[in-house]
């Protein structure tokens, strides 16, 4: 298995979210840098994680960064009661957040974003730079130093990033064969 969402990659879609928190993004404007955080409601990291990026979009928000938090691991009988726990997380835990939340009981998001980059573990971030593209995947935590890079456009590029992603891609396709039978 080998990873098709890449750093340099065109970002996937969004269209498939059903948002739960802010307007209604159809799809990435260009000039702004995205970060998609993806999330669970029973995901231990998550809550503080989320916390962070909030933090860290209003520090950056004059610089045209945005946070967007995809729920897309729900486990419910239906859509309805997915979305209904999630509603109530983000109540309970994000009351006074200013990121847009965002939920996805199809698995489109899921598997364009996760699985296309052999991301398994939550929380999971991508950075969309200005143009459309994915900056960066990783941990959260790693944001607060690759965020200045990604907005003064010298992360892609760098020697950095490139260890960075090369790391990222060897961990996915290894977890990704010892989850093969």
């Amino acid at each position: 298995m080998t990873s098709s969402l890449n750093s340099g990659s065109p970002a996937p879609s969004i269209e498939a979210l059903d948002w739960l928190r802010g307007d209604r993004l159809p799809n990435f404007k260009l000039g702004k840098i995205y970060i998609l955080d993806f999330f669970a409601t029973d995901c231990g990291y998550c809550r503080p994680s989320l916390t962070y990026l909030a933090q860290l979009q209003e520090g950056y928000r004059d610089m045209g960064v945005e946070v967007i938090a995809v729920a897309s691991r729900e486990e419910a009988s239906t859509a309805d009661e997915a979305r209904a726990e999630v509603d109530a997380w983000v109540t309970k835990w994000l009351p006074n957040s200013n990121i847009r939340i965002a939920f996805d009981h199809s698995g489109e998001m899921n598997e364009h974003w996760m699985d296309a980059s052999l991301s398994f573990g939550l929380p999971q971030a991508f950075v969309v730079d200005r143009d459309g593209s994915i900056a960066f995947i990783g941990h959260p935590d790693a944001i607060e130093h690759v965020l200045p890079k990604v907005i003064d456009g010298s992360w892609r590029a760098s020697a950095e990033a490139k260890s960075a992603e090369k790391e990222r891609i060897a961990a996915g396709e290894t977890y990704a064969a010892e989850l093969v039978p």
